[in-house]
């Protein structure tokens, strides 16, 4: 079964950028397509970004759409979203999710 941890969050202002991290532990990891999402507390987990198992194939939420860059390396078994221009909307704790497993999440806190 994969085991997932997310890291790479942090404050930063607004208009700054972070990169998000997945390490999956596991051999199959590659095997798996994996999905970022984030959570701001009182509403609903929402996807943000997809990638499929061997990077082919990638696709955005609108928000994350031009600012936010989903990519693997399956060789270190990581998962990665680059994200660029951030709005103080973007404040949420974001989790990673492959083969219905979720990590125990990050928190991104952007600053206007």
């Amino acid at each position: 079964q994969v085991q997932l941890v997310e890291s790479g969050g942090g404050l930063v202002q607004a208009g700054g950028s972070l990169r998000l991290s997945c390490v999956g532990s596991g051999r199959t990891f590659s095997d798996y397509a994996v999905m970022w999402f984030r959570q701001i507390p009182g509403k609903e987990r929402e996807v943000v970004a997809f990638i499929t198992s061997t990077g082919s194939t990638t696709s955005y939420a609108d928000s994350a759409k031009g600012r936010f860059t989903i990519s693997r390396d399956n060789a270190k078994n990581t998962v990665y979203l680059q994200m660029n221009n951030l709005k103080p909307e973007d404040t949420a704790v974001y989790y990673c999710n492959a083969d219905k497993i979720w990590g125990q999440g990050t928190q991104v806190t952007v600053s206007s």
